[in-house]
């Protein structure tokens, strides 16, 4: 059986106005090696809190998964590309993950 190892790389969860903006921003952190993979999920629906008012849009969602050395730079990075003037970008710690898993990521990851 495979053991699980601590970690402390992260998953960082992007919210983006389209698909195809989901992409480009996956597109670029993936060239850029800032992260290691990025799973795009088409179409969710967001429920919010906008200066004031309530409000709801049909968005698209990026999971990202990446080191903790690269998140101050993935963060750089969406807010230069983002269409969003407040994009939401949450950063959350894998706190287990398979040594294998774990190995490549940090493999694939790339700090400038």
């Amino acid at each position: 059986m495979d053991r699980l190892l601590p970690s402390s790389d992260r998953i960082i969860l992007i919210t983006a106005s389209s698909i195809e903006e989901a992409r480009r921003l996956a597109e670029s952190l993936l060239q850029e090696h800032l992260a290691a993979c990025v799973n795009c999920i088409p179409e969710l629906e967001s429920h919010y809190w906008w200066r004031g008012k309530l409000e709801h849009a049909s968005e698209s969602l990026l999971i990202v998964k990446t080191t903790a050395e690269a998140v101050s730079h993935v963060i750089r990075r969406v807010k230069e590309l983002h269409s969003y003037s407040t994009p939401e970008i949450i950063s959350c710690t894998i706190t287990e993950g398979s040594k294998e898993y774990l190995k490549w990521l940090r493999d694939s990851v790339k700090v400038p």
